[in-house]
């Protein structure tokens, strides 16, 4: 079973060096950080929620969005994004391994009763930078790319099999 992280939308938000420099709207914001979190959830094999408040809204109903490396939850009006992710905590079997991020101080005490583990905003960002930075790599290292500061040659022919060379040789060649 994948290990499970609750991620508090708007708090990390609010502590996203990148969109406060940048001076982003809320949405943009949103759609930035489900995106990220799209691609995180995909190099790290995670199983990722994102929850954002619609506490102040007048959504009646939650909505819940299940896409292929995310699920992204909008709460109805009344419900916060913290009552939420406790709530899910409380439902989990003790064996799962869940963790929360958020820096908000209440909902990380209450978090650690109910046997999840917290992941402070800051803790929460330096990890999806390491993770994109690795993921990355990793990707420009099978492909034969160079990263920045990396020597030496790397072609298209190198990432590719012999078989899968020839047959893109043959493909260029019926032109």
């Amino acid at each position: 079973m994948k290990p499970l992280l609750y991620v508090d939308g708007y708090n990390i938000i609010g502590a996203w060096p990148e969109a406060n420099k940048e001076n982003w709207s809320l949405d943009e914001c949103r759609d930035r950080l489900i995106l990220l979190l799209e691609d995180y959830a995909g190099y790290t094999g995670q199983e990722v929620w994102v929850v954002f408040d619609g506490y102040r809204t007048e959504r009646p109903l939650r909505t819940v969005e299940p896409r292929k490396e995310l699920t992204v939850v909008y709460t109805r009006h009344g419900e916060t994004a913290d009552h939420y992710i406790e709530r899910m905590c409380q439902l989990l079997p003790k064996y799962r391994e869940a963790r929360v991020a958020t820096s908000d101080s209440i909902e990380q005490t209450l978090i650690l009763g109910r046997g999840a583990t917290r992941l402070s905003a800051r803790e929460f960002w330096r990890e999806v930078r390491q993770e994109r930075d690795h993921g990355r790599g990793k990707f420009l290292s099978h492909t034969g790319k160079k990263q920045p500061g990396q020597t030496g040659s790397g072609s298209l022919r190198s990432a590719l099999s012999e078989e899968q060379f020839r047959m893109l040789d043959e493909l260029r060649r019926q032109k």
